[in-house]
């Protein structure tokens, strides 16, 4: 085993930061091999199997060409809960999990209706619903692909999510498809300007969904708009809105939500200081 660590962090000691490869290490012999870190030197003289070798091997070699090794492994960490991922869908983030820790702390143990939109893979509204056993979650995205993956994850981790696939950005159609009264709407929708694709690591631009990151330069808050607009229609006397931001649009996100009308709006940073969430009220 000693041997197959070893060449795991000199094939990728060039492509990936040190601390980068360690974790690699650690997530591909607990999934290939099922040895955890804290077994490693117990288990330093073990012989593999040729099939985890070779498993080994293509993994790295993925890995080489910067291909995510959520993708790879077809699975990725959310909020304790294991989700499929695979390309039709974004690879769950720790700044969504900040994003859910909010919904969770302001609505615990209330009987609310709540909907995510451009759920992707279910991460959100499948730990909302794991997380507020008395709510009821209704999940949308454009994506047929992307709905399905969601439906897996949801019956993998053993909840019950309503699945709807709709375009926020056709109102007419959203307000047909989800005919529901909201008290939460929560959404991490596309926010990347293209413009920024330029400063964009390898790894998210040649291999995650562009559907699910970008907006166009001239219209940074396309979807945010359109969303605070569906929400006047559809929550309730004062329901909570929830947005995952880019960083760069906190202020300009906040101003709009006034414009509609919004009330306690609240611009939060996330654990590395930057602007991420918004909560308001109708």
């Amino acid at each position: 085993m000693t041997e197959t660590i070893a060449y795991i962090k000199e094939s990728l000691r060039d492509l990936y930061p040190s601390s980068e490869v360690s974790s690699l290490v650690r997530l591909i012999m607990e999934r290939v091999c099922n040895i955890q870190p804290h077994h490693f030197l117990f288990c330093k003289d073990k012989e593999l199997p040729e099939s985890e070798k070779s498993r080994i091997h293509d993994i790295v070699e993925r890995l080489k060409q910067m291909e995510p090794i959520q993708y790879i492994l077809g699975t990725a960490d959310f909020y304790s809960l294991q989700f499929e991922v695979d390309p039709s869908v974004l690879i769950p983030r720790p700044e969504t999990e900040e994003l859910v820790e909010q919904v969770i702390l302001d609505n615990a143990d209330q009987k609310i209706k709540i909907l995510d939109i451009g759920t992707g893979s279910g991460c959100i509204a499948v730990t909302l619903r794991k997380h507020l056993k008395k709510a009821s979650v209704i999940a949308t995205d454009i994506s047929a692909e992307a709905l399905a993956t969601a439906r897996r994850n949801a019956k993998r981790n053993n909840t019950t999510v309503t699945f709807i696939q709709t375009d926020i950005l056709d109102p007419e159609k959203a307000e047909m498809d989800i005919p529901f009264i909201l008290d939460v709407i929560v959404s991490n929708p596309p926010y990347i300007k293209e413009e920024e694709k330029k400063d964009m690591e390898r790894n998210v631009l040649d291999y995650e969904p562009h559907l699910a990151l970008f907006v166009p330069d001239n219209d940074p808050l396309l979807y945010y708009w359109h969303i605070a607009h569906f929400g006047k229609k559809k929550l309730r006397r004062n329901g909570r809105l929830y947005f995952e931001i880019n960083a760069a649009c906190g202020n300009m996100v906040v101003e709009m939500l006034e414009e509609e009308g919004y009330k306690n709006i609240e611009l939060i940073q996330d654990l590395s200081g930057r602007d991420r969430i918004i909560k308001a009220r109708k």
